[in-house]
């Protein structure tokens, strides 16, 4: 026995055969003392998106469980990198790129779908699993860019650690202030997704070079750019707003 009353609740929870769980899933969570972050989702496609999420799960066959997708939402984001990477040599690479885009929204995106339409949940599991592959989804995704001779690698990187930030901030938020924000402004992951996407194509169609004024710049490191200043101008308004709010909570 430990003397501490919630690592107890929980030792109590499993009997001494194979350490198979006595307790239901809701009553193991309580002893934890863990409690879900409501989700707040404001992006731009969010309805649209969340009734094809639902139909998705709804047809899913019985097998497939909210681990597969997710595994296959990070292969697809691994995949995406290795088609940046062909697309150096073969520009085909690029609408690759898409359908693996497409596969990393499906896997990502559906599997807490499916977990709550079948009330499977594991919050602590998969909110965990969830974002430590989001992680590395964004290196692989970042590590293809900077290698396909469409964005200079410091772009690249640059954008990396600004998406780490940015999930840094929401992490800490989720946990301090008990909201997880899914969004900022109209911007989620989907409509990240999407904008590569149109940027892929119009690589495709028109090439690398954009003209500004007079001078030639790479599409992507405008683009890259971009993300940049609007990641960090989100971190740094999210991170202000939050400091404020539990400055005001705490106050001396």
């Amino acid at each position: 026995m430990t003397g501490d009353p919630k690592v107890v609740a929980i030792d109590e929870g499993y009997s001494d055969m194979g350490g198979a769980p006595l307790l239901p899933p809701e009553a193991r969570r309580n002893a934890l003392g863990f409690k879900s972050a409501p989700r707040v989702q404001g992006n731009f496609v969010a309805k649209f998106e969340k009734k094809t999420l639902l139909w998705l799960a709804s047809k899913m066959p019985l097998w497939v469980n909210s681990d597969h997708l997710t595994a296959i939402g990070v292969l697809g984001q691994f995949l995406v990198g290795c088609s940046y990477l062909l697309a150096r040599w073969n520009r085909w690479g690029l609408l690759l790129a898409i359908f693996f885009l497409a596969v990393n929204w499906f896997g990502d995106s559906l599997d807490g779908t499916l977990a709550r339409h079948r009330d499977q949940q594991r919050p602590r599991y998969g909110f965990y699993v969830d974002h430590v592959l989001d992680s590395l989804g964004s290196l692989f995704l970042c590590v293809g860019l900077a290698l396909s001779g469409y964005m200079h690698p410091l772009i690249a990187m640059g954008m990396l650690a600004a998406f780490l930030m940015l999930s840094v901030e929401t992490y800490l938020a989720t946990y301090t202030l008990g909201k997880f924000q899914m969004s900022h402004w109209i911007f989620g992951p989907t409509e990240i997704r999407i904008t590569l996407a149109i940027g892929n194509v119009a690589l495709f169609v028109r090439g690398p070079w954009a003209h500004l004024g007079n001078h030639v710049y790479r599409l992507f490191d405008i683009g890259g750019i971009c993300a940049i200043g609007g990641m960090g101008l989100m971190f740094a308004i999210a991170a202000a707003r939050h400091t404020i709010t539990l400055y005001r909570q705490e106050s001396l």
